[in-house]
């Protein structure tokens, strides 16, 4: 068919969808029915930072998601997981493309509440109870698409399916029916459509590639999902293109950023009923920690200069690169220093030594309090009541290195074969026509 005469399209961004993986499992991918392609992923290779270059066409440098947290210097905190869709450029790839009075739409994106770039929009927000727990919910553009979805569906999302020890491909599956009943919707299908499949990235991140029964498994679970929805799209007249994010390598050793710096004295802490918490408005660097990327904050008025901290962290089993901030991301939202740890080493947040140390969100689902993303929480340690492992032994999957293609298909011949992720923008643009 003609590249440009399609009138709709769905973007499918699959989590953990990596070209060495679909390449490895032939067997389980030719039930999609669609050729694989390679595409260079991006630095930093994560959630939010990969979300934010595929909507806004910009580096991460240019973007300023630089991982899926956030330091706020002015208030010396750190903010994981932040959905609010201003801290992005207010820049999208399809401007253009909606000014000429077509819809855009996305599905359990990160960072898309509030969006004033799209006319329709879902994704999960919860509301955290002063009294502990959570009112499971989501936000949607229109207002009552949600409540429509789960009357439709015949049930509501479920969070605890999409993070945590019970995560499954359940999330997926409600997803994929949400996004069909969008599609089918004649009053709110939108003629560009992005929706998001997580279920491969933590089902890895919990068995490693390696594990190649559950890795197989996993992988037989999503391209199910993507055969449903590659069919259902094309019954409403879309046209679909898939795109992995970053792929998933082995964790085979964890290091401890926080902790070295804590036993070099300038990692400072308050201790509270025997828990020690992080003090970021006195200490003197901390690290912020985000899979095989950590950002590590010096403060200006501190006794301790860049380069001591930078020589702390060379020739450290487990880091490759120690560069300064700016060298590699430069946005002012960059640590003063980043660090990139080894093929098969990853970055975790904790500071302390004896677990009975460690503050009371450690073993909480908790991704907001954290100075750091936590795969921990992938994992039980008790379940009445329920508390996640503080061990980090159990993480066998990790990424972020950008070392590794990501997987790319489509239902249409595209008008021409992007190299790397980020051109991918460029290529739906030319391709809407």
């Amino acid at each position: 068919m003609d590249n440009t005469s399609f009138g709709r399209l769905l973007v499918v961004q699959v989590a953990a969808l990596g070209y060495e993986l679909a390449k490895d499992y032939p067997e389980v991918v030719s039930d999609l029915g669609l050729q694989f392609q390679p595409l260079e992923s991006d630095f930093p290779a994560v959630t939010c930072t990969s979300q934010a270059t595929l909507r806004t066409s910009l580096s991460p440098s240019e973007h300023g998601i630089i991982c899926n947290g956030l330091y706020h210097r002015a208030q010396s905190a750190v903010d994981f997981w932040n959905q609010s869709a201003r801290l992005l450029p207010q820049q999208r790839f399809w401007r253009e493309f909606r000014q000429s009075g077509k819809r855009v739409g996305t599905v359990c994106y990160q960072q898309s509440l509030g969006d004033p770039e799209v006319d329709l929009m879902l994704s999960p927000a919860p509301i955290h109870k002063h009294s502990g727990g959570i009112i499971q919910d989501c936000y949607s553009i229109p207002g009552d698409l949600y409540e429509k979805l789960c009357n439709r569906i015949g049930g509501s999302f479920n969070l605890f399916h999409y993070w945590g020890p019970f995560s499954s491909i359940k999330s997926t599956r409600w997803i994929r029916q949400a996004t069909t009943e969008i599609m089918h919707d004649k009053s709110l299908a939108p003629e560009l459509l992005f929706t998001y499949f997580p279920h491969l990235d933590y089902a890895l991140q919990k068995y490693g590639p390696s594990n190649v029964k559950k890795t197989r498994n996993a992988l037989r679970d999503v391209i199910a999902e993507l055969r449903a929805l590659v069919d259902a799209a094309q019954d409403a007249g879309y046209e679909v293109i898939i795109a992995g994010d970053y792929a998933i390598s082995d964790a085979e050793q964890v290091v401890l950023p926080n902790r070295i710096l804590r036993e070099a004295g300038i990692f400072n802490t308050r201790s509270l009923r025997g828990k020690t918490y992080a003090d970021l408005y006195s200490t003197p660097a901390f690290a912020m920690v985000d899979h095989q990327i950590a950002h590590v904050f010096v403060r200006d008025s501190s006794r301790v200069k860049k380069e001591e901290v930078m020589e702390l962290f060379r020739d450290k089993t487990g880091v490759a690169t120690v560069t300064e901030g700016r060298e590699l991301l430069d946005h002012h939202n960059s640590g003063e220093i980043v660090l990139v740890a080894s093929p098969g080493s990853w970055f975790a947040y904790p500071w302390w030594d004896e677990k009975g140390e460690a503050p009371d969100y450690a073993s909480h689902i908790d991704i907001h309090n954290k100075i750091g993303f936590d795969p921990c929480e992938l994992f039980l340690d008790n379940i009445f009541p329920l508390r996640v492992t503080q061990d980090t032994s159990k993480v066998k999957g990790t990424h972020g290195r950008a070392d590794k293609p990501v997987a790319l298909a489509s239902t249409f011949h595209l008008s021409q074969t992007p190299s790397r992720y980020r051109d991918l923008p460029s290529v739906i643009n030319q391709n809407l026509g």
